[in-house]
């Protein structure tokens, strides 16, 4: 077991186990610790028992007057802010950070920022953030060279999560990886005609995500001597909606892809509702991929690209909680970890 990260107390640095501790030890995601210890539902009684029994072998407790014993004026209230909070993958994000806040003692309040209009900076303005909060956490929300000069001005500890500032700390995953691994893992199979499930056509929240993914799935394809056809990328939007009308264009192409790559799990089931009515198999008629590994992924067998996303949270507001309790290091841009999981929804295909 690794150990704790320090805290500060009386001026010495000591250690202390910390719920990523209890995480690691219990097999569990900090969100799951949080809820458990917490008396939350929605845990199991063994997954809450497993829980409880790594924090006693751990000592654990969570430290509430940490914020208090850093230097300077602390408010003991950091702001997440997301594009909108109606998806798993933020919600699931917001969850990481939530119990690692709570676990530090710090009151977490969270902010959307749905369109480019509402800038990093118009957020701090409207809400008297730079009063009221001691640092901030951007979720897949684009910070320009005035935003970041402007946070660094007002000395808020930021850590931003996809993308990378030269100032700020952030927490990343390799999107390019992401979309070249499902792609190898459809052509390994058999398939060449790969329809794309993609994010929106314009998409200035999420960067270069969906355009990464592509990119990725683009070389896997290029490097085995095939192309993609720009007519099988449609727009997905991210959602389950979205996912099945795009699905739905792509399936009435002829002629029809083998095989489907969705840029998110979300936009994978909204494919596999859009198969069922059109009565095609999946994986008989088409092989499909997805990204995450939602919850619900293991329950329809789906194929996908693991990512840890509550993780993902957690080591952010790690990230962030490090640099209130007074640590002067340089900016840390953590790549967390991808991999395929392989289940029904992909097949090798039948040669005709």
């Amino acid at each position: 077991m690794s150990p704790g990260t320090p805290t500060i107390s009386r001026g010495a640095e000591t250690w202390r186990s910390t719920i990523q501790d209890v995480a690691s030890a219990a097999g569990v995601s900090v969100a799951t610790v949080s809820r458990a210890l917490r008396g939350l539902p929605n845990v199991a009684v063994t997954t809450r028992a497993r829980v409880e029994a790594a924090a006693r072998d751990l000592n654990y407790r969570p430290d509430r007057h940490a914020s208090r014993l850093a230097a300077g004026r602390r408010s003991r209230s950091v702001a997440v802010v997301v594009p909108f909070i109606n998806s798993w993958y933020f919600a699931n994000v917001i969850a990481g950070v939530e119990a690692v806040c709570a676990d530090g003692g710090y009151d977490l309040l969270v902010l959307t920022a749905p369109s480019p209009a509402a800038r990093a900076m118009n957020l701090v303005d409207a809400f008297g953030l730079d009063r009221r909060i001691d640092g901030m956490i951007f979720v897949e929300v684009a910070l320009d060279e005035a935003d970041v000069e402007e946070l660094t001005r007002l000395r808020l500890a930021v850590v931003t999560i996809g993308q990378r500032t030269r100032p700020f700390p952030s927490v990343n995953i390799d999107n390019v990886a992401v979309g070249r691994t499902a792609a190898q893992h459809l052509i390994e199979l058999g398939h060449s005609r790969i329809g794309v499930l993609a994010g929106q056509a314009e998409d200035p929240v999420n960067f270069n995500v969906p355009d990464d993914r592509i990119a990725g799935a683009r070389d896997a394809i290029v490097a085995a001597g095939l192309e993609l056809d720009p007519d099988l990328i449609v727009p997905g939007q991210f959602t389950v909606e979205g996912g099945r009308r795009a699905a739905g264009t792509l399936l009435a192409r002829t002629p029809m892809p083998t095989a489907l790559l969705a840029l998110s799990d979300e936009m994978a089931f909204g494919a596999v509702i859009a198969a069922r009515e059109l009565g095609i198999d999946i994986p008989g008629d088409v092989s499909l991929v997805g990204v995450d590994d939602h919850e619900v992924a293991q329950a329809i067998g789906l194929t996908t690209v693991r990512q840890e996303v509550v993780e993902h949270g957690a080591r952010a507001a790690a990230a962030l909680l490090h640099t209130l309790l007074g640590a002067r290091v340089e900016p840390t841009h953590e790549l967390q970890p991808i991999e395929l999981v392989v289940r029904g929804s992909t097949r090798r295909r039948a040669v005709p």
